[in-house]
Parts: C-alpha cells; sequence; structure tokens
C-alpha cells in the first residue's frame, strides 16, 4: 500500500491543474512527467499504479459528486464516501488498463515514454463513450484559456488529450537523455502552437441587434421541490425577467418550470407577459404516455409551447440505468423503475428562436459530450445550455462544468448562451472566452448580446474520427510489435 502512495499524490497533482491559481499547466506536467518516468517495469505493478494514480485524480477532481447526497444528508449522506470511492475507483480502472497495455507492448523505458500517451489517449476516449460515456474531467480540460484553445479547435479535447500526453512523454524522454534537449523540444511546440494560431479563424463581434436575458432564479436544491418554495422561485423568475427594458429573448434554465407541461399553461401564460413579447426558452418536464422527458420548450405567445426538445444523453444513474436489462432478470427491477424516469429524446435539438437564430439546445449534461454538437446536417448559429447546477454544490463542480462549455464553444466555432439555475450563467464567445457572466450562488438576470458564430473549426468538420483512426492504427503496431513470431523446423516464419 505504501507504494500506492507516489501515483495517488501525482493524481492528487494533476488534478490541481482543474483548479483556478494559475499553475495548471505546470502542475499536470509535472505529474505526468514523474509518473511516465517512475511507471514499473513489471505488468501487474504498473497496472496498479496507474491505478493510485488515477484513483488521486479522480478522486480529487469529482470530489463535487459527494454534494447531491447532502441535499438531504439524512437520508442519503452515509452514502456520499461510498460514491466518491467507487466513482473514483471505477474510472481509476481505465488507466490501469493503460499502464498494463503499455509494460504489454513495452519493455524498455524509452518506449514506455512513446507507447503510454497513446495508451492513455485510447482509454480516455474509451471513457467517454463506454456505456453512453462519462467525458467529465478530461486532462485537457486543464488548458481551456490557455495553449489548449488552439488545440481544441483542430483536434478537440481528446485529440488535445493526446497531444498533452505526448508533450509530457517528449519532455521525459528528454529528461531522460538530457536536461538540454528539452528546453529545444518546448519552443518547437511554442512555435507549432503559435502557427495553428495564426490559422484558426478569430472570434467575430457580438451581434447588437438584438438583447438576450439569462434569468438565474437561485433556488438551491433542497428547496427546489419544495411546494411551498416553488411558486418562491418562480416569482423571483418572473420578476427578473419582468424587470428594465424589455430584451429580445429570455433563457430560463433546466427544470424551472415547476409543472408538468401538461398543467403549465397557467405558469406559461405569467412567462409570456412578463417577457413583453419576447420568446421565452424554458426548462421543463413533460409526460408522454408512461415516458417522461426532460425538456426545454419555445414559448412565443400564451396559449402553448411551439418547440419542444427533449434531453436525449441521460445521465446514468440519475436518469436512467446503464444495462438495465441485466438488472431486472436478477432481482434488481425496483432499483432500475426507481431511478430509471427519464426516456432519451430522439430529436436534433434544433430549435429556430426569434432575436437568436438556429439554436442547438443542450440540457445539462449534454453539454459535456463533444460529438453531441454535431447531430444532424445543420449547423446551428448558437449553442443553448439550460442546466440546473444546485447539484454540484458550490465549489468545483459548477465551475468543471462551465469549463467544458468553453471547449464547447471553441471545437465548434460556436457562440454558447448558458442558462444556469444557481450559476454560472454566461456568454461565451466561439474562442471560448467568457464575454459577461452572472457569479454563483446569486439570483439575478444577465442582457447581453451574443457574438455571431465563426467559420467552422476543423474538429467541427471532422469530429474524433481521425483521431480513432490513428490510435487504431497505433494499436495494431503495438499488438503486432508485441506479438512473437513462431518459427517451424525448416527455418521459415510461420
Amino acid at each position: 500500500m505504501a507504494r500506492g502512495l507516489v501515483p495517488l499524490g501525482l493524481g492528487a497533482l494533476a488534478a490541481l491543474g482543474h483548479e483556478d491559481w494559475g499553475m495548471q499547466f505546470v502542475a499536470v506536467m509535472v505529474a505526468l512527467v514523474l509518473a511516465l518516468l517512475i511507471v514499473p517495469s513489471h505488468r501487474r505493478a504498473a497496472a496498479w499504479f496507474g491505478w493510485f494514480l488515477g484513483f488521486g485524480y479522480f478522486a480529487l477532481t469529482l470530489r463535487w459528486l459527494v454534494e447531491p447526497f447532502l441535499v438531504d444528508p439524512v437520508r442519503h449522506g452515509w452514502m456520499a464516501p461510498f460514491a466518491i470511492f467507487f466513482m473514483a475507483g471505477g474510472l481509476a480502472l481505465f488507466w490501469a488498463l493503460a499502464f498494463w497495455a503499455t509494460r504489454w507492448i513495452a519493455h524498455e523505458r524509452i518506449s514506455v515514454m512513446l507507447w503510454l500517451p497513446v495508451t492513455l489517449a485510447v482509454v480516455e476516449l474509451a471513457r467517454g463513450h463506454f456505456l453512453s460515456g462519462f467525458p467529465w474531467g478530461l486532462l485537457s480540460y486543464t488548458l481551456v484559456g490557455g495553449v489548449g484553445d488552439i488545440w481544441f479547435a483542430w483536434v478537440g479535447p481528446y485529440g488535445t488529450n493526446l497531444l498533452l500526453f505526448l508533450l509530457a512523454g517528449g519532455v521525459a524522454f528528454c529528461l531522460h537523455k538530457g536536461w538540454t534537449l528539452v528546453w529545444p523540444a518546448l519552443v518547437g511546440v511554442l512555435f507549432a502552437t503559435l502557427g495553428l494560431h495564426a490559422l484558426t479563424p478569430k472570434s467575430a463581434v457580438p451581434n447588437s441587434q438584438s438583447v438576450v436575458r439569462i434569468v438565474q432564479p437561485n433556488a438551491p436544491q433542497h428547496q427546489k421541490w419544495d411546494r411551498e418554495w416553488m411558486p418562491v422561485f418562480f416569482d423571483r423568475a418572473i420578476e427578473l425577467t419582468g424587470v428594465g427594458a424589455a430584451p429580445d429573448v429570455v433563457i430560463w434554465p433546466e427544470t424551472s418550470i415547476p409543472a408538468l407541461l401538461d398543467y403549465a399553461q397557467p405558469w406559461m401564460e405569467q412567462m409570456s407577459l412578463a417577457a413583453r413579447g419576447a420568446p421565452v426558452v424554458a426548462g421543463i418536464q413533460r409526460r408522454e404516455g408512461e415516458n417522461y422527458f426532460n425538456s426545454a420548450i419555445l414559448i412565443d405567445q400564451p396559449e402553448s409551447a411551439t418547440a419542444i426538445s427533449d434531453k436525449a444523453h441521460l445521465v446514468p444513474f440519475g436518469e436512467y440505468i446503464p444495462l438495465a436489462w441485466l438488472l431486472e432478470p436478477i432481482g434488481l427491477g425496483t432499483l432500475v423503475e426507481q431511478v430509471a424516469g427519464f426516456s432519451p429524446g430522439v430529436g436534433d435539438g434544433l430549435m429556430q428562436i426569434d432575436g437568436l437564430g438556429l439554436a442547438r439546445v443542450l440540457i445539462c449534461y449534454e453539454g459535456i459530450f463533444p460529438e453531441d454538437m454535431q447531430r444532424g446536417e445543420v449547423r446551428p448559429d448558437v449553442l443553448l445550455i439550460l442546466t440546473n447546477d444546485a447539484w454540484f454544490g458550490k465549489g468545483a463542480g459548477p465551475r468543471q462544468h462551465l469549463v467544458q462549455a468553453q471547449a464547447r464553444a471553441i471545437e465548434q466555432g460556436l457562440p454558447v448562451v448558458r442558462a444556469a439555475n444557481t450559476g454560472i450563467s454566461a456568454i461565451i464567445d466561439p474562442s471560448g472566452r467568457i464575454t459577461d457572466s452572472l457569479p454563483l450562488n446569486e439570483a439575478g438576470y444577465l442582457d447581453a448580446a451574443v457574438p455571431r458564430a465563426i467559420a467552422p473549426t476543423l474538429y467541427a468538420k471532422m469530429g474524433d474520427w481521425p483521431l480513432f483512426v490513428l490510435l487504431s492504427l497505433c494499436m495494431l503496431v503495438g499488438i503486432v510489435r508485441r506479438t512473437p513470431i513462431l518459427i517451424d523446423g525448416d527455418g521459415s516464419q510461420v
């Protein structure tokens, strides 16, 4: 167990890259380089090293996972430590697999510095898609707001992961061979990045012809669905919608209407009057037969919703149970029924909104999946994210979620309008810069112009397919390299 303290500490050091303290890149690089230099030589020991490294990283990065269990601490508080342990431990298995595979392919330490970046990139790509995926906390997000902004526009978050790992592998190689080689290598990376920056489309000026109002009612999660408090938060949102000069568009966050769509007409009438003729986009839950949906609706007349977009990418173990068909036959059907309360939507998530243009509507969790930005053949004018980050507490969770919204803007060359119940609500330009925002855990509204979209980035055009092909070829080479060649009795190869 004592041997696990070193990789555990390195993982925690890498997790500091997600904190806003000015040394994020240094923390990540130091952790990765040291890990590359001291990987154990035996496969089993390397796998344990990778698991402890991943556990330290994910436990600190995802520490906000305890917050949902503290909404009702008497009933669910005891589950919080188990949740973080099993979540971090489960995700760390991906890193353990990467370290094991690296030592299976490569025996020499120099080879490890090449192959470990590849296998880590492979398992992180797999983590983003396995069982519907959980790509939260990618190491590449530590680069948002810096050099990574350029890389995201060209190769996306998983490709930036690979570049980051390769950079760490290159530094480790230089240190292994001699200090003097490090600086020319880093200068070369810098000039290559500056060259890409020169070729990257730049953000456009705001479209000053229309003003979008984001409403942030700040409903704490433990009160949000309390019958006595629901009208309080709704009336607060109504007041924030109707104050001051009338905007051109009003955006309310996820599940901000406290009624199912079938019974929401009285609420929608109040919203339409408060908006004074402006269209309103708001989060709501709706029922269709026996199926329930987490949805966004467009209200541009008091009588009804004129457009509906259902959440397609549901939260595992929160809105549905993965592999439920395997659990029901073994007597866990009750668990499936209790948790699997929502059905996934099947639309393209596009909504035409006067004053805003064609918007791709993303509800909370959907905003962390880069591939979800590319559904359908029509390119939207803006990404519209409605979320309820009250579940995530007051610390790391909401800020990490915001950073991923910035990444989506950079990858697609599209502005992002983000309405969050408790914050952080923001306008993000196509280069990932936050142009206006509302602070965390404050009620208020934000009136702002939305920047125009820029030309599609290379990643917006290509997606992750080039990376998938490249990594597949690399792993094929590794398998062939590792497979022994058999010689028969006459000396020929078999």
